[in-house]
């Protein structure tokens, strides 16, 4: 066998292992930010198996450019010690906030996850969800080219236990289930309220209440869930994500473990 020849097998194999030991998880997170990926870790420590999806190439959502393209964003004190749990550093700036390298906050997220056990497969979209007997229960996933590129290419299926919409601002997955399954979600109207303009401090506070069960099966996280409950943006301060992140896995444990 020549080199060529064994490094593409390699690589083949070890894809195709680790895409058919997922095809069922505990929980599948759609979009891989600060939210979906402490969520991916603190499920995985305590033993589910989890799988994340995201659309782009590199994981670790809007948080990369910093504020306007300054590798640099803040978080709360409380934040900053979710931060410490996967060995990213902080620098205070007074007793209340820190500023954190975005580069190394969005590394450090997505192997702390990764570390955990929790499995990443990039550049996959999900394109629709999977409805049984009124219970969220699969995403429809295919190669992100495919769709951006508009290919008639069937997709495939991941069967889940519980299902974590952390799209950010769109609320991809909450959207399907609203506007194309017709479900009636754990909302004021039922339906998506959509994101207000930007006030920081109300919006770092509603990302973390508006974190909940949505409908049976299915959970939103960091800005999604404030897009859905009518929150305000909040820019490049996290802490209310990494809160918002620990909230959903632990309403999902606990919903699990019942």
């Amino acid at each position: 066998m020549n080199m060529e020849e064994k490094i593409s097998g390699a690589i083949v194999r070890s894809y195709f292992k680790k895409l058919e030991e997922n095809l069922a998880v505990d929980v599948a997170i759609v979009g891989a930010g600060p939210s979906g990926l402490v969520a991916a870790r603190d499920l995985a420590l305590k033993g589910f198996k989890v799988a994340v999806f995201e659309s782009k190439l590199a994981p670790g959502g809007g948080t990369w450019g910093g504020g306007m393209l300054m590798n640099e964003v803040v978080v709360q004190n409380d934040g900053a010690e979710i931060l410490h749990e996967f060995g990213i550093t902080t620098v205070p700036v007074d007793d209340m906030y820190h500023t954190v390298d975005s580069v190394e906050m969005a590394s450090g997220l997505i192997f702390g996850a990764r570390k955990a056990g929790a499995v990443i497969f990039n550049a996959v979209k999900v394109e629709d969800i999977v409805i049984h007997n009124g219970v969220v229960c699969g995403v429809v996933i295919n190669s992100n080219p495919v769709v951006h590129m508009g290919m008639h290419v069937d997709p495939i299926v991941i069967m889940t236990r519980a299902l974590v919409d952390g799209t950010g601002h769109p609320s991809e997955i909450v959207n399907k289930a609203v506007n194309k399954a017709g479900v009636k979600i754990d909302s004021p109207t039922g339906g998506i309220l959509g994101e207000k303009p930007m006030w920081m401090e109300d919006g770092e506070r509603t990302t973390v209440e508006n974190t909940k069960k949505l409908y049976p099966g299915l959970y939103a996280s960091g800005m999604a869930a404030n897009n859905v409950q009518g929150g305000f943006r909040m820019g490049p301060i996290f802490g209310g994500m990494f809160k918002s992140g620990r909230k959903v896995a632990k309403l999902i444990a606990e919903d699990l473990s019942r």
